[in-house]
């Protein structure tokens, strides 16, 4: 069948673009070879979330007597919050499910293979469309280590699949994944140790937000193990080398969290002369490849690795198809760590700034300064920082760790879209008392 446009996945970038060009009036075709959702609902971000937020309700309960809440015979039970997690998924599928029938795309379960001339085989069959979207998503990266095919070795798929809990957790990789489930083990009383091979935890963070929250996590029982390189998995033990000498940690389940990989093989891009790597299909800031018509968007492409970053650039794609100049910004890409406390970032840190030559001028301040956050997160440490251009004041970075900051650094990010300057933030009113207020208060640091 002849269509407007053809997409490969069904994740946060497919289903996105599918909707938004079935609504511009182009006949869509949506190909899944797994779920509709992709990683992010089935196997990644919102699962991941609703065990957390489990963990972190445990969490409270038991450490609720500063608010005066006591409780007695405190458990927490792991399958009933996998039934919730389930729940919430297969929700979530079917609002994606009945919107592909709202705006009246065809989508086709199985997996597809590019073919010359912009044409797609997918069960023996074929189509053909005049632009196509491949956005296939990634996998977890599986790192050289003897003894990783275990069957307690999991990845961040299967460690969800899990209903019980491990008498010890270790997690190889101290990224933002292996930090998440280091958080929500640690929180329902699992001893956890990660071992990272940098020198500290997250190293696409700010420095000290990194910090901040390695210390944080420690408060909650988590045994961070830095600058170490994992040289063995055994039956029921992990070998690491901590940079003077071999040791070795008991436990009976280990995730393996140490980065993906961009979904590139089994699909047809050699055969097409597609431009490509094992880091990602290579695209330009309007998610155009070398092939015209082919356009390529999310994990694929191995740029930001993230859900809402892969529905923009699938809005992106369709904004261009359909007659509208749209571009990536990703200096205005938001970025959560959903531990408790959480991370939440956006733009660039001082250190990225200087390195493309911009002068900075930036400041700090403690959360604990905010009413609303100490009244609610008094046992926490936390911290906002901003980065401004020198002489011009414009804003160009918020970090922040704390409390809920997910919440807020949407508006961080709007500030930084529209390229806001000190002075006109400081003419913006924010509700009193709210967390969202340290984002205006940050600049009298900087002042």
């Amino acid at each position: 069948m002849k269509y407007d446009f053809a997409v490969i996945g069904a994740g946060p970038a497919g289903y996105v673009a599918a909707k938004k060009a079935a609504g511009a009036g182009l006949k869509t075709l949506l190909v899944e070879k797994k779920k509709l959702g992709g990683v992010c609902l089935n196997e990644g971000c919102v699962p991941s979330k609703t065990l957390l937020q489990a963990a972190k309700t445990y969490h409270h309960a038991k450490h609720g007597s500063v608010f005066g809440v006591s409780v007695e015979g405190l458990t927490f039970d792991f399958s009933k919050a996998h039934s919730h997690k389930n729940g919430v998924m297969n929700k979530m599928r079917d609002g994606i499910a009945g919107l592909m029938k709202k705006y009246k795309i065809d989508v086709i379960d199985g997996a597809a293979v590019l073919k010359p001339n912009r044409k797609i085989e997918v069960n023996g069959e074929e189509h053909e469309a005049d632009n196509i979207l491949i956005c296939t998503g990634s996998s977890p990266a599986v790192p050289p280590i003897p003894g990783i095919d275990q069957e307690h070795v999991v990845d961040s798929t299967g460690i969800l699949n899990r209903e019980t809990l491990p008498n010890r957790l270790i997690v190889v990789g101290g990224g933002v994944i292996g930090c998440e489930f280091a958080c929500m083990y640690a929180s329902v009383d699992v001893p956890v140790t990660v071992l990272e091979a940098m020198p500290e935890i997250c190293p696409n963070l700010d420095v000290e937000v990194a910090a901040t929250l390695r210390k944080e996590l420690a408060k909650k029982g988590v045994d961070f193990q830095l600058g170490c390189k994992v040289e063995e998995i055994g039956s029921s033990q992990v070998k690491y080398h901590d940079g003077t000498e071999s040791k070795e940690i008991e436990g009976d389940l280990v995730l393996v969290a140490t980065g993906r990989r961009p979904n590139v093989t089994n699909i047809g891009l050699e055969e097409l002369g597609l431009e490509f790597s094992p880091r990602g299909i290579k695209v330009d800031e309007r998610g155009a490849t070398n092939l015209p018509g082919v356009w390529a968007a999310g994990d694929v492409t191995g740029q930001a690795w993230l859900a809402h970053a892969a529905s923009r650039m699938g809005e992106v794609i369709v904004n261009n198809i359909t007659g509208r100049s749209d571009q990536m910004r990703y200096d205005a890409m938001p970025a959560v760590v959903y531990t408790s406390p959480e991370v939440a970032v956006v733009g660039l840190t001082k250190e990225e700034a200087e390195e493309r030559g911009i002068k900075t001028r930036s400041g700090r301040i403690p959360m604990a300064i905010n009413a609303r956050y100490i009244a609610e997160n008094p046992d926490e440490a936390g911290l906002c920082k901003v980065v401004l251009e020198d002489g011009t004041n414009r804003l160009l970075g918020v970090h922040m760790v704390g409390g809920a900051c997910s919440e807020m650094i949407f508006g961080a990010t709007a500030m930084i879209e529209a390229e806001l300057r000190e002075e006109e933030i400081e003419e913006i009113v924010f509700p009193h008392p709210t967390t969202s207020e340290i984002v205006k208060d940050v600049f009298m640091a900087v002042r």
